[in-house]
């Protein structure tokens, strides 16, 4: 006991700060290069009684060493300043340049003559009582800053205007003090060596031609298979105003007042309405917008979106209680269309069932906020007569939304008819109106009433909890839904089940031409083109193969060809001209996990696709338009149809009045030329003159 006492006793006395044992101090890290003004490293140990200093560190001619550095220096050595920020265990140690890191300019000094700027070794010594714990080494290789802060001096270059002079005047010239072959504007080749390749030039703009005279330039030749007419619509101007200017004008762009889509119905109070036409925007009692929450382009809800006329929708939108925010208050009046003003009829009602509309969030609340009486579901039935809206009927329904609980919100707008009762509502009159459901029958049935769906998934978006929802007439649809289905599953069963999940869609042999199609009458319907699916030869199967299946069926494509057939009031009348109804088959694999007992999901998807043709084939090209393309406005800068466009109101190059002026002397000397050619003047003037 009394030897190790001693042996402690001993250490404390020869270590660097009397009576402290030395726990490995040291720089980290220990060799840093710096190519930056700044750096920063960290001192580990506890430096109360330890003094830092900087020290410059010239390497020994002789044997290529750095000289011998003591505890004698201070924090600041030429150029150099040293900081410590002290810590319990740990200090920051930070080095900084003090010198300008800027290139020389003319008759300046404190500034960089060279790129690189900074070449010099350094050390940072730690000391104790003139005794070094710890030690440093800076390598500094620092250059000049590229970029410079003062004045230019007025002998730099001077860039010009490219859009009147272009910077490079010769782009084949890419050699340097030598002769480029076949660059004939490059200064440096001699006429000896130019007559080599006079004949081979580079043509165009890289071979020094950066000003060339355009198309519609009364001096240019270069033209081929110049009309005849065309001394008559050339331009006589110089090379400095050429059309090429306009890629270099940069114009001011002025910010409408309104949005394209604002165009309110009604611009001066007391006006009446002339009635709504299909897709106006609806109105209110202050001349606003109402709005109700509708699903954009991209999937997110926008809440102050605006109800347009006879433009039926369903929109689901995500909340929860933070974001929550309540629409358009209820008590809001609508403008009918005629000019007086209508109550929404409200109703309120409680939901029971919330499982259909709550999912429980999967990150627990953070805060706890009491739960909020907020709306569920809003269904707004509009009820028309005509281009006016006589009747709102409303449907709220109200429920308890907590904190960490995901509200699907639904929003539905009905436009009924004052005429029709639901079991004969329409989708348009005659014509199909855009967003109204595609009217189906089933003809082979005593029940004629048929239906033409897609999915609406929920939940997991299983095929088995799957809702439906009917196609829409002009709205390009995609949807779909996901089938268990095991590693035993037998192919020529997967097919059958998703055959028949995806027939189940279309309970419909026909589909009706119009919105306003009878059942009774056979001409007011089309008969839908099934393409079946393909069915694989019997010896293919899954017996073999386990867990993979070919030719499934899970693609279920709808097309529809619509086409305005004529026009109500300047509104189109859009019918259904054919249906096509065709399968995409895949190839099923089966994906094990870590174990291949739990089944996969297959998705299976229906999409519907409008295409629209023309009711009447296009007028065909005569063959003079096929054969002088030249001719063809569409085409062509300068064409024979815009003869008398300078005559015209749209042309502003110079005031109407000369422009009539000039239109009128060439008609006048056109006339005085047909006239003079004609054989019976030159007869009356021979009479005339004897």
């Amino acid at each position: 006991m009394v030897a190790a006492l001693l042996g402690a006793l001993l250490l404390l006395l020869a270590a660097p700060c009397p009576g402290r044992l030395d726990r490995g101090a040291v720089f980290q890290p220990s060799f840093i290069r710096m190519s930056g003004p700044r750096a920063n490293v960290l001192f580990l140990g506890n430096s109360s009684e330890v003094n830092f200093s900087l020290m410059l560190s010239p390497i020994d001619e002789e044997t290529g060493k750095l000289q011998h550095s003591n505890c004698s220096g201070s924090r600041r050595a030429g150029d150099w300043n040293l900081n410590v920020t002290p810590g319990a265990n740990t200090s920051k140690v930070t080095i900084s340049l003090t010198r300008n890191l800027q290139l020389c300019l003319p008759n300046a000094t404190d500034c960089c003559t060279t790129p690189l700027c900074v070449v010099e070794t350094l050390q940072v010594l730690a000391c104790c009582d003139s005794v070094m714990v710890a030690h440093l080494l800076i390598q500094a290789e620092i250059y000049a800053n590229s970029s410079f802060i003062g004045n230019v001096s007025e002998n730099a270059t001077i860039i010009p205007n490219q859009a009147f002079q272009p910077l490079g005047s010769c782009p084949c010239d890419l050699t340097a003090g030598a002769c480029d072959v076949r660059c004939c504007c490059d200064l440096e080749c001699l006429p000896d060596l130019k007559q080599l390749f006079t004949g081979s030039c580079f043509p165009g703009v890289f071979g020094g031609d950066v000003n060339p005279p355009f198309d519609q330039l009364c001096s240019a030749k270069s033209m081929e298979n110049t009309p005849d007419w065309f001394p008559f619509l050339c331009v006589q101007s110089s090379l400095d105003n050429t059309p090429f200017l306009g890629y270099f004008y940069h114009g001011s762009i002025s910010t409408p007042s309104e949005p394209s889509f604002k165009i309110p119905l009604q611009t001066s109070p007391g006006r009446l309405f002339t009635g709504y036409r299909q897709g106006d925007p609806i109105m209110t009692e202050e001349n606003d917008y109402f709005t109700v929450p509708q699903q954009s382009m991209a999937g997110q809800c926008v809440g102050n979106a605006p109800v347009a006329f006879l433009r039926s929708f369903d929109a689901r939108c995500l909340t929860h209680l933070a974001s929550y925010r309540e629409g358009l208050p209820h008590g809001v009046r609508i403008n009918s269309g005629t000019g007086d003003f209508i109550q929404q009829n409200v109703i309120y009602g409680t939901i029971t069932d919330i499982d259909k509309f709550i999912t429980k969030s999967e990150n627990p609340p953070a805060t706890e906020v009491p739960c909020k009486n907020v709306t569920f579901a809003e269904h707004y039935k509009l009820i028309c007569k005509g281009k006016n809206i006589k009747e709102i009927n409303v449907t709220v329904f109200l429920g308890s939304l907590c904190d960490g609980e995901i509200l699907t919100q639904r929003f539905t707008v009905k436009f009924v008819s004052l005429n029709s009762t639901n079991e004969t509502e329409l989708s348009g009159n005659p014509g199909y109106q855009v967003g109204k459901p595609v009217r189906a029958a089933n003809l082979s049935a005593s029940d004629a009433f048929g239906s033409l769906k897609l999915w609406q998934p929920a939940g997991r978006g299983l095929c088995t909890s799957a809702t439906y929802t009917p196609v829409l007439f002009g709205l390009d649809s995609l949807s779909g839904c996901m089938l268990e289905v095991g590693i035993n599953e037998d192919c020529s069963l997967l097919r059958g089940n998703v055959t028949e999940k995806l027939n189940s869609l279309i309970q419909a042999t026909h589909i009706g031409k119009r919105g306003n199609s009878n059942y009774s009458d056979l001409n007011d319907w089309v008969k839908i083109i099934r393409l079946d699916p393909y069915n694989s030869d019997a010896s293919v199967s899954s017996g073999n193969l386990k867990g993979i299946c070919s030719d499934i069926p899970a693609n279920l494509n709808i097309r529809i060809i619509i086409a305005d057939v004529g026009a109500v009031q300047g509104i189109p009348l859009q019918e259904i001209l054919a249906v096509q109804i065709s399968y995409s088959t895949v190839i099923w694999q089966f994906q094990c996990g870590l174990t291949c007992e739990n089944p996969n999901f297959l998705p299976i998807t229906a999409s519907v696709q409008f295409i629209k043709v023309p009711a009447q084939p296009p007028i065909p090209l005569t063959r003079f338009q096929i054969n002088y393309t030249e001719f063809d406005c569409d085409r062509n800068d300068v064409c024979w149809p815009q003869l008398f466009y300078p005559l015209t109101r749209f042309y502003t190059g110079e005031p109407y009045s000369q422009c009539l002026a000039k239109g009128l002397a060439l008609a006048f000397l056109v006339l005085l030329a047909a006239i003079t050619s004609n054989p019976w003047f030159q007869k009356v003037w021979n009479n005339s003159l004897v």
